[in-house]
């Protein structure tokens, strides 16, 4: 007998957390952003990367046009990233704070904008002879003077803590925790623009200024600065996006790409142009602030064009993409033998040093994108992470001073505990962020080991059929000619234990040549894999910003590939989604309401004669609360399972056989057919 109501079918009733989303979330119900959007281009990627990898590679590739679309819009008119720019020679000038401030894939960006882009910058110059006649002129702790943050602190690098994000007041107090005053500048960077852990931060640095006169208005629009990648006329709706876009005591940068190359993945095109943006403006206003004591000659040794220029900048971008998507044959080789690496069940041990935030940042976002387990903590028994980051270091407190260039900086339990207590009216976001407060101190740092050192090795040493993949940026290049060298040592250490080999080689160097570095090592012909990507031309790089970018491209495309083939990705969305705060749950019922309701649209098949047409927003989302109330009480058994699929799989087949297939048996279906893409194909839908 056809269902009347897929709840009843399923004997579910609406949570209390289902019930209070549904009727008092709204303003986290995304689903109509622009970057919510699915992407023409990559529409049939799962099924296309499963065939053919160069060409699931080329349209992942063919997104970021959208990227160079846009800069090519934003040169002709730099006014808004000139007077970014000037906020930071300013800043620089004066002695002031930059604070670049983000949440999960900007939170990232945001840290390496300092770890990565500042401090190297800084460290170079001070070693560089000019630096005598210019030091006098700075404050002595220069390098410190950008601080990038992201909402949960270092912490959060690894993985989200969940409620953080939701609370406009946690971007507020990390502002006052470092002690931003009148004066210092700040980046506020949102993929979506709605984000309230970022606003808040936005708020409170713009409240500084106060309002009172035309002048203070002006002095604030100098120092706030809003990054974002949705048109203004979506977000005007949110009343949080509205009391940024409306205010005119802040700067707006529109980065609008359209949808993302995997449904709401902003990782992809939307934090990439941030990236390149962010590092854009610090470039710019760091060659202002040096070049009236400099000769051209001493700028063009740190790095810097002459004259630079931020529209030619922003037209390099696709130079980048080109180099990088002229090695996809290559990648799709790289890609191909990781893919293979997990089917096999085995790991992959990624190793950096210059360029190690970037690859960190890939394998941390492959978490929450891709619901995997995160990067492991030393109080694991034993491993469950699927790869592993490492670099030269000693032990776990010089690894995590590598990534950083500085000491771990954790939240000081002390100062958010009582905040948190007095102002977060709703229970179930305070419930969350109290949990997540006890998870972000400084402590955080001695659970975390990414050193190339015989303890971290002896905790999960690589195997037979393991893959190690050493990442090489420009100078590091020639260093794989040196057998002491650390990338020379990690590439041996892995064949001795019979593993299969990669390089990833990037820089101004010809593909000749790095390839001629790569034969110095011990590489088996046609199993291991070299890809190298040659930024030709002179390298006017001063930040290392065309480097990380080019990685960034790479590694965005090759993680994406190599998750589509593993059936993490259906069709082009994520449907393996973490939904671990309020934005990612709408996002999961949004997806999970879409795939049902695909299948309930076929005049023919397995759902025709169901008799239900449609699934309600509110439907999904009960389902979806049931779901990650199933996986919660199974714990490890359940960590690598989406929800989304779980939800997804039991609502079909209980319409298919018009009867209640519980969690546990559709858990078996799952896991049986690889999850929901295959389990689609199984019945004929894909």
């Amino acid at each position: 007998m056809p269902a009347k109501n897929i709840l009843s079918l399923l004997d579910i009733r609406p949570s209390p957390r289902s019930l209070d989303y549904v009727k008092n979330k709204k303003a986290f119900q995304l689903h109509h952003l622009v970057t919510e959007g699915r992407h023409h281009k990559t529409r049939h990627l799962s099924s296309v990367v499963k065939k053919d990898i160069p060409e699931g590679l080329s349209q992942l590739f063919s997104v970021d046009k959208d990227i160079s679309r846009m800069f090519e819009c934003l040169a002709g008119d730099t006014s808004l990233l000139e007077k970014a720019a000037q906020a930071v020679t300013q800043a620089v000038r004066d002695g002031k704070i930059i604070f670049v401030y983000g949440c999960g894939s900007t939170g990232r960006l945001a840290k390496q904008m300092e770890s990565a882009l500042w401090r190297p910058f800084w460290k170079k110059f001070k070693s560089d002879t000019a630096w005598v006649r210019f030091k006098d002129r700075l404050p002595e702790n220069i390098e410190d003077r950008l601080i990038g943050e992201m909402t949960g602190g270092d912490r959060a690098l690894i993985s989200a803590l969940e409620g953080f994000e939701d609370l406009e007041l946690v971007g507020t107090l990390q502002l006052a925790d470092h002690g931003f005053s009148k004066g210092d500048v700040l980046f506020g960077i949102t993929e979506g623009g709605e984000t309230s852990s970022v606003i808040g931060a936005v708020r409170a640095a713009r409240r500084i200024w106060g309002r009172s006169s035309e002048r203070e208005i002006e002095e604030a629009s100098k120092h706030v600065f809003f990054l974002y990648n949705n048109p203004d006329k979506v977000l005007l709706p949110f009343a949080r996006s509205r009391t940024i876009l409306e205010d005119p005591g802040i700067t707006k940068i529109n980065l609008t790409t359209g949808p993302q190359a995997i449904t709401g993945s902003t990782r992809m095109q939307a934090a990439t142009s941030e990236t390149f943006v962010m590092g854009t403006i610090l470039e710019a206003g760091i060659h202002t602030a040096l070049k009236d004591i400099l000769t051209d000659k001493e700028l063009q040794r740190l790095g810097f064009a002459h004259p630079y220029d931020i529209s030619q900048r922003l037209r390099s971008f696709d130079m980048l993409l080109e180099a990088v998507s002229a090695s996809n044959e290559q990648i799709s080789r790289l890609t191909s033998l990781e893919t293979e690496t997990y089917r096999k069940g085995k790991r992959t041990f990624y190793f950096a040093e210059k360029a190690l935030v970037t690859v960190f940042v890939d394998c941390a976002e492959r978490s929450p994108t891709f619901h995997l387990y995160p990067l492991d903590s030393v109080r694991e028994k034993k491993p469950k992470c699927r790869f592993r980051v490492w670099t030269d270091a000693k032990d776990h407190k010089q690894a995590w001073r590598m990534l950083l260039g500085r000491n771990f900086r954790g939240l000081d339990e002390s100062f958010y505990r009582p905040a948190f207590q007095e102002k977060i009216d709703d229970p179930y976001l305070k419930d969350a962020a109290l949990k997540s407060l006890a998870s972000a101190g400084t402590g955080q740092e001695d659970l975390y080991d990414f050193s190339f050192s015989q303890k971290n090795i002896s905790f999960c040493p690589p195997e037979e059929g393991d893959l190690g993949v050493a990442v090489c940026l420009d100078e590091e290049i020639d260093a794989l000619k040196d057998a002491s060298s650390a990338f020379s040592r990690f590439v041996r250490f892995i064949a001795e234990k019979k593993g299969r080999l990669a390089l990833i080689l990037i820089g101004s160097y010809s593909r000749e040549h790095m390839e001629a570095a790569a034969r110095y090592l011990p590489l088996k012909p046609g199993k291991d894999v070299v890809v190298s990507v040659s930024l030709s031309g002179p390298s006017f790089d001063p930040l290392g910003l065309e480097l990380r970018t080019a990685l960034k491209l790479l590694l965005n495309a090759h993680s994406t590939a190599v998750m589509a083939g593993l059936g993490r990705v259906t069709g082009n969305t994520m449907t393996d989604v973490n939904p671990s705060n309020l934005k990612l749950i709408g996002r999961a019922t949004h997806l999970l309401q879409t795939h049902v309701n695909d299948a309930l649209s076929l005049k023919e098949g397995p759902f025709a004669q169901t008799g239900i047409k449609t699934l309600t927003d509110s439907q999904a989302n009960a389902v979806l609360y049931d779901a990650l109330a199933f996986t919660e009480a199974e714990g490890d058994e359940t960590s690598e399972i989406s929800e989304v699929e779980l939800a997804v799989i039991r609502i079909l087949e209980s319409l298919r056989y018009s009867r209640n297939v519980d969690w546990p048996e559709i858990l078996s279906i799952a896991l049986k057919l690889g999850g929901l893409e295959g389990y689609l194909e199984e019945i004929g839908r894909l």
